[in-house]
């Protein structure tokens, strides 16, 4: 098996049995935002698109689904590795493009193609992507391969039941806006990016000690920032204010935190050939050249940059203009009203109306009035503020997923009264009466189901109120605070309230 490192979460992966093409991105995403470190634009994509017997996208974030790539330099007549989605956006999507040929899959249950075993583990909860993320695992008889990219399966063990890993590449660097866009003091805002970036690295952490594969590459990130407006959110920012931890400082901790670990540094144009415990690893940079792409990061991302000049000013040149107030009013209306009439679970989550400053006009979402209206002054706990074009701009390509747009681009400003309100942000995902049903109906479905386990002391609902989690498995308690290490959602066991996201509150008492 050769694996060749594409940029971010982007694979091509050669075996005899056939050879499979993961994520390919390079274009940027979300509003011009975000660009893959380091730059790839120079890889020969036509001859992976044309190379490769499969094709897998991971799920339809921007960062993963190249629409421009796939268009231009992928052959229509591949395989495509279809998940188990929830919803056939995916499918439909691909299909758009032109693609014809899909092999779908069941979660968990793996497939043969010409020699070549294949499983595709699929997450479907609401914070899973854009209602959908995947994992994708592969044997070749020789070596076992999984490509987690931005998914978390919750069950290792049975992923593991695929076979031992030998080659593992796992997400390690930061994929939200938190805390970047959030109006707080600069105090604040370092200490919690420092938070972030170690709750990132003890989750990938838990996933490579679970693993146990014979080699890990840090992989699904981290993403550059070329426009000015943007561009001191790289890296860690300048006094450390950001989360986007580079392939390198990630390896150093890993190597402090875990010595025994083999771990390796792939980069675009990497080769990768796993066998056994030895691993051959051909980079198509000099030592030199790595060496000022990390060490002398803020010269490397300028020169970047102003490469990326003309694609900069072409997506601002895309973007519709701003609508006049009343227009504006009328559309977001007219689209999210009826989305709210069905939105029982999300608007009770939500509890309050919230604020969204489209440049100088004020729209309220009331949410327990199911209603879009002008603001009148009142108090909200949320509110979010970002420029009239792009927001004319999803308007007028009813953009289902603003998380996938709008929020990942970071050009918008956040301020709230309390804790985070994960209601808030499904909304801003599911802008359509299909993700809307679905959304509501998985939170129908994921009622607790009863069943408590004793937890150092404390009697708790085994199913964490976030994603369900296995509490037995990812709880940890200190003092009266539970925190299910999976994604760091906290609860104050004394009551139940939940710290981190108001609507998800657990069963606990004292343990006998």
């Amino acid at each position: 098996m050769r694996v060749t490192g594409l940029g971010h979460a982007g694979l091509f992966i050669e075996t005899a049995a056939g050879s499979v093409l993961c994520d390919p991105w390079v274009n940027p995403a979300f509003f011009g935002s975000w660009f893959p470190f380091p730059d790839n634009t120079d890889l020969d994509w036509t001859h992976y698109g044309r190379a490769a017997d499969y094709l897998y996208v991971s799920h339809l974030h921007r960062d993963h689904f190249d629409v421009e790539n796939l268009r231009r330099n992928v052959r229509k007549d591949i395989t495509v590795l279809l998940p188990a989605f929830a919803t056939d956006e995916l499918e439909r999507e691909l299909s758009g493009l032109g693609f014809s040929r899909f092999l779908r899959t069941r979660s968990g249950v793996p497939v043969e193609r010409d020699g070549l075993r294949i499983m595709i583990t699929a997450l479907t909860g609401p914070g899973d992507g854009p209602i959908g993320d995947s994992a994708l695992s592969l044997d070749d008889g020789r070596v076992v391969l999984l490509n987690q990219n931005d998914a978390h399966p919750l069950d290792i063990a049975a992923i593991r039941e695929f076979g031992e890993v030998d080659a593992y590449f796992v997400q390690f660097s930061g994929a939200i806006w938190y805390p970047m866009v959030y109006q707080l003091p600069l105090s604040a805002k370092k200490e919690f990016a420092a938070r972030k970036r170690q709750g990132q690295f003890d989750r990938a952490l838990r996933y490579i000690d679970a693993v146990e594969a014979k080699h890990v590459f840090p992989n699904a990130g981290p993403p550059c920032f070329l426009d000015d407006e943007l561009f001191e959110h790289n890296g860690t920012g300048r006094d450390g204010e950001s989360i986007f931890v580079d392939q390198l400082e990630f390896l150093r901790e890993l190597g402090r935190a875990r010595p025994e670990v083999t771990a390796h540094l792939l980069l675009p144009g990497t080769v990768a050939e796993p066998e056994g415990t030895a691993c051959k690893l051909t980079h198509r940079y000099t030592g030199k050249e790595i060496e000022r792409i990390f060490g002398d990061k803020r010269a490397y991302l300028r020169d970047f940059a102003r490469r990326q000049r003309p694609a900069l000013a072409a997506e601002r040149a895309s973007r519709a203009p701003a609508l006049p107030r009343e227009r504006l009013l009328t559309e977001l209306k007219q689209w999210w009203e009826p989305l709210l009439t069905r939105a029982d679970r999300i608007c009770a989550g939500v509890g309050g109306p919230a604020r969204l400053d489209v440049g100088e006009v004020p729209i309220v979402i009331d949410f327990p009035a199911r209603e879009v209206r002008l603001w009148d002054g009142e108090r909200c706990r949320y509110t979010l503020s970002t420029s009239a074009d792009l927001v004319a701009t999803n308007i007028a390509r009813r953009e289902a997923d603003w998380s996938n747009s709008l929020l990942l681009s970071m050009r918008f400003t956040a301020s709230r009264i309390g804790p985070y309100n994960e209601f808030l942000y499904v909304f801003f995902k599911c802008l359509s009466m299909e993700r809307i049903e679905y959304v509501e109906n998985y939170y129908d479905s994921c009622q607790d189901d009863g069943q408590d386990i004793v937890l150092d002391g404390w009697r708790v609902q085994r199913r964490c109120p976030h994603l369900r989690a296995d509490l037995s498995r990812f709880g940890q308690i200190e003092g009266d605070v539970l925190t299910c290490t999976l994604h760091g959602w906290r609860y104050d066991l004394s009551t139940g309230r939940c710290l981190t996201s108001d609507g998800h509150d657990i069963r606990a008492s004292a343990a006998p």
